[in-house]
């Protein structure tokens, strides 16, 4: 099985049919916590999961999402983080 299947099939097991029950921002505590300077939306799952976007693999600071394929006006959009 190649990496990208593997991987795909990895993710969608763990997110598919996943239903969103809150969505915030990290907290300046929390923040300092994970060593960041940027605090990022935290996307919370009602399983008590949560998603939250990283710079980079390492996890060396709060990261932005981008959402794209939406309706309407805005048809892409950036979840930027904050300071």
């Amino acid at each position: 099985m190649s990496k990208d299947k593997a991987h795909n099939e990895k993710f969608q097991k763990l997110l598919i049919g996943k239903t969103i029950s809150r969505c915030s921002y990290m907290t300046g505590k929390e923040a300092e916590d994970f060593g960041w300077y940027k605090r990022p939306l935290i996307i919370e799952f009602s399983d008590g999961s949560m998603l939250i976007p990283q710079m980079d693999d390492e996890g060396n600071d709060g990261g932005a999402g981008y959402i794209a394929g939406l309706k309407g006006d805005e048809k892409e959009m950036t979840i930027y983080t904050i300071s």
